[in-house]
């Protein structure tokens, strides 16, 4: 096994969310009020690999049932969603598929990239978070907040919290009680506390936000 594996809790399964969410109140109990609140926490696994990262860059900045016609509209027939058969696309087949421009260069980029050989996505998951983030976003179009969420969705990455997530921002200013919104540099600095589960609090964060601010803009469905 990988030695960073072995020094660095892996969600893999809801039993592993349940344990990191114990630990996480134990780390900030001022979080047991909202987890009573929401409930079961989703684990939201996705396969690592092409698909993944692109239903994630599909879902970005739109409501849960958009992206998931998008995404309906994107599966081949005949197989899953591959960095090969996306190449095979004809040029305006984003269109059809109600895909921005921007995110579907982002697309071509990472199919081009995976298909090719220099980036490989499943392997990507099993190296340290600063590693993987900065080849992630190393691709044009790829942001931190993408990066971020496929660590945590699909290489199942524990302590990894998006701050710049504007609807982590908002559930965690209202279900702390703070003055204002905090901005992603704050909320950074504020999320800490919750480190080595940092993964499971944006999980809890996330659920709030759907439950209590009856909001439907999650990064995955």
């Amino acid at each position: 096994m990988n030695h960073w594996e072995d020094a660095v809790q892996i969600i893999r399964n809801d039993d592993d969310v349940r344990l990191g969410l114990e630990a996480l109140l134990r780390l900030d109990p001022r979080l047991a009020p909202i987890a009573a609140d929401v409930g079961p926490l989703p684990l939201r696994l996705r396969e690592a690999g092409f698909a993944g990262l692109a239903h994630i860059i599909v879902s970005q900045m739109v409501s849960r049932a958009s992206a998931e016609a998008i995404w309906r509209r994107m599966l081949p027939a005949d197989g899953p969603l591959t960095a090969d058969a996306y190449l095979l696309l004809h040029p305006e087949a984003w269109r059809e598929f109600g895909l921005s421009r921007a995110k579907a260069d982002t697309l071509t980029r990472i199919a081009e990239a995976v298909a090719s050989g220099r980036l490989d996505l499943s392997g990507l998951c099993l190296k340290p978070p600063g590693e993987a983030l900065g080849e992630l976003t190393g691709l044009k179009g790829v942001g931190p907040w993408t990066a971020e969420v496929y660590l945590m969705f699909c290489g199942g990455h524990a302590d990894v919290f998006p701050a710049g997530d504007v609807a982590l921002q908002n559930a965690v200013g209202a279900a702390l009680g703070l003055a204002a919104r905090p901005q992603a540099k704050a909320l950074a600095k504020l999320s800490q506390v919750w480190s080595p589960w940092r993964s499971v609090a944006a999980r809890l964060f996330w659920a709030y936000y759907a439950t209590k601010m009856r909001r439907d803009m999650v990064p995955v469905g």
